[in-house]
């Protein structure tokens, strides 16, 4: 409800609207635009001002628009968890999902090097990511700096795996061309096969799980990402690369 661009042209009485609002969430919605104001230390006029900056006409239309913001804020974290991953098990048996992780299997059992790439919670799976390769006999790397120049050719028997949800961050996107630019293969793992990440990619593999958010914050699974990073791992280990080409 309270985006970024909206959050900068808050003033100092704005933020204290904020900061009561925040700390009295379950109570909001049933205090008066009197009762906010007194809680916040400011005048009614403010808590005026404060509503038209955040989209409403006034206090009641803001209350309204608070109560669905935050109905929507508790059902999107709903249980379905079991629900999701049963979904993403059923695909892993798919054609298409087998046919990827065999394409990207061809290509890093052909590689000396695999060099992990992602930003925020693809960051993480990244770091994890490398070590598990490691762990398994593959010299692997974790690049966290999105904005590392690559300014020399790396060897064609480099993998970069490139992760991201929405395969549409632009610091990934960067330095995935850069590094792809420069000689290395590159293979993506997203959500979506649409992405700009998985189109610009050698091999994508998708995994197709619902997208949520908390505050416009992405709190997607990432469990599929794992099983694809653990599954591609112990292909390796076992040396069963595939004879076909990609």
């Amino acid at each position: 409800m309270f985006t970024k661009e909206m959050m900068e042209g808050f003033s100092e009485l704005d933020f204290a609207v904020y900061g009561c609002i925040m700390k009295n969430k379950g109570h909001v919605g049933k205090m008066t635009i009197k009762e906010l104001a007194e809680a916040a230390h400011v005048s009614t006029a403010t808590v005026l001002r404060f509503c038209r900056k955040s989209g409403a006409e006034g206090y009641s239309e803001w209350k309204l628009k608070f109560k669905e913001y935050l109905a929507g804020e508790q059902n999107t974290l709903k249980d379905d968890s079991e629900t999701e991953l049963q979904s993403f098990l059923e695909r892993i048996h798919s054609a298409d999902f087998l046919d990827s992780i065999s394409k990207a299997h061809q290509y890093l059992a052909k590689s000396r090097c695999t060099i992990f790439i992602g930003i925020g919670s693809s960051g993480i799976l990244g770091r994890y990511g490398a070590r598990y390769f490691s762990n398994v006999g593959q010299f692997s790397l974790f690049i966290d700096d999105p904005w590392l120049p690559i300014l020399q050719d790396v060897s064609e028997d480099t993998v970069t795996i490139a992760l991201s949800e929405s395969g549409t961050t632009q610091q990934t996107v960067t330095i995935a061309s850069q590094l792809q630019q420069r000689g290395c293969t590159l293979i993506s793992i997203t959500n979506s096969g649409n992405s700009v990440l998985a189109k610009m990619a050698d091999c994508n593999i998708s995994y197709h799980v619902t997208e949520k958010f908390v505050n416009e914050r992405n709190v997607t699974t990432q469990i599929p990402v794992l099983y694809i990073i653990e599954t591609l791992a112990k292909k390796l280990h076992h040396g069963k690369a595939p004879d076909t080409g990609c």
